[in-house]
């Protein structure tokens, strides 16, 4: 039998459709990231389950809806007492009861330690953050450290992403000290605020000072084009290493590496030609890029249009593991191995809902439907990806079909929770923060 394929997952947080060189971003470049394009496939349909991280990270987690569970509802997660249930089978659970080894370097967002903690979902070791974001010098938040060592927590000296960069080649090389598999998902902060480069220790600093009653790590505070350059060649660097890492050891040749994002841009990032960023249904909001190289699989260059959304890559994995979803939790998504292989996948639906401004979506071949509060609409996402041409009249019936099937999708999922995201801030707070209505 021949060896099974390692996996590589890379995951970066709020990173824009367009925001890598091979995506068309031109005011910086990321030549190691691209080289995956290079060497194996690039999509231009790939979706995130979710316009924020932590629901999107359920997914990927679960192979499912993040609806179906409580964690799923949190847009965004704060601090309330609810994560990732240990008792359900997640990715890394189900690869390791296969024979894999698994490690998570980088950000968890999946709820508090100790009771939600990586260890406890399917991970052999943690080495990271367990919020959503932290400071990149620091690693506070908001004066408490988050940088977990298992589930101790720890202080370094290095900006963060660096430091993520250098644990995951030490996992790898652990790794490779030993005759089994192993799934490594490593999960960079960047480009997620706060607007901080490798060379920003004094921005940091300021940021320190800021008083208690602000909300944490402004995001919309500081930053400009130049820092945000700066974050993004730093962490092209450290996928460089981990490539590179990859080649020494002698792994490359059998294992899958997956670079995508967790959700659409924030305010520095390029979307274009979308419209819509973090938070939002719009395409902005959801379109993220998605690299794979499989050697031997996937060909070199190659650019696809198939649908691939983040719950795909359970069952994709487990089939590539030689085992499957956990029958008592099947998986929403399906195995994408052919569309990577350049073939095509069967039509499918695809739906999204958000509770900010009360927003529902759904895809179906070249036709998106969404609706934002009162407001509805029917795009050809393929011909007017911008979605600037409302076709809910023209096409009626498409319209009428792709509602019902919404409709009938979410009937199935879990009712969202108007406490999710609004947990300790008062709500004239967040209404300014988040664009919500107080």
């Amino acid at each position: 039998m021949a060896q099974r394929p390692n996996v590589v997952f890379i995951m970066a947080d709020d990173l824009g459709w367009a925001d890598l060189s091979c995506y068309g971003r031109e005011d910086y470049a990321t030549p190691a990231i691209d080289g995956l394009a290079e060497q194996g496939i690039r999509f231009t349909h790939a979706y995130a389950n979710s316009a924020v991280c932590t629901a999107t990270r359920v997914a990927l987690m679960t192979g499912r809806y993040q609806y179906r569970l409580p964690i799923g509802l949190e847009e965004p997660l704060q601090g309330r007492a609810v994560g990732l249930p240990p008792e359900h089978p997640t990715l890394p659970s189900l690869l390791r009861h296969a024979g894999y080894r698994t490690a998570l370097v980088g950000k968890w967002h999946l709820g508090d330690l100790p009771t939600f903690c990586p260890l406890k979902s399917g991970f052999d070791s943690f080495w990271g953050i367990r919020g959503g974001g932290v400071d990149y010098f620091t690693h506070e938040l908001n004066g408490t450290g988050d940088l977990w060592d298992g589930e101790s927590n720890i202080r370094e000296i290095g900006y963060l992403t660096d430091l993520l960069g250098e644990r995951a080649v030490a996992v790898l090389e652990d790794f490779a000290a030993g005759d089994a598999p192993f799934f490594l998902n490593l999960n960079f902060t960047a480009p997620h605020w706060p607007w901080e480069g490798p060379d920003d220790a004094a921005e940091s600093a300021r940021l320190k000072a800021v008083t208690d009653n602000e909300m944490p790590i402004q995001h919309w505070d500081g930053g400009d084009m130049a820092t945000y350059a700066a974050m993004m060649v730093n962490m092209d660097q450290n996928v460089g290493r981990v490539l590179d890492a990859l080649d020494r050891l002698g792994l490359a040749d059998n294992t899958i590496v997956v670079f995508t994002s967790d959700n659409g841009g924030e305010r520095f990032s390029k979307m274009w030609p979308f419209s819509g960023r973090k938070t939002e249904l719009l395409e902005g909001g959801l379109r993220v890029p998605c690299l794979v190289r499989w050697p031997g699989v996937a060909e070199p260059g190659y650019v696809s249009d198939a649908q691939v959304m983040t719950m795909d890559w359970l069952p994709t994995f487990l089939a590539v593991a030689g085992t499957a979803p956990d029958a008592g939790y099947p998986s929403d998504g399906v195995d994408i191995a052919p569309a990577i292989a350049g073939g095509a996948l069967t039509d499918r639906t695809l739906f999204w809902r958000f509770a900010n401004h009360d927003q529902k979506a759904a895809r179906l071949g070249q036709h998106k439907y969404l609706e934002i509060g009162p407001n509805a609409f029917l795009f050809d996402i393929v011909a007017d990806p911008m979605e600037a041409a409302n076709l809910k009249a023209r096409r009626s019936r498409v319209f009428a079909d792709l509602r019902a099937r919404w409709q009938a999708w979410n009937a199935d999922m879990l009712t969202p929770d108007p406490l999710a995201g609004r947990h300790g801030f008062s709500a004239d707070k967040l209404a300014a923060y988040y664009g919500l209505d107080s």
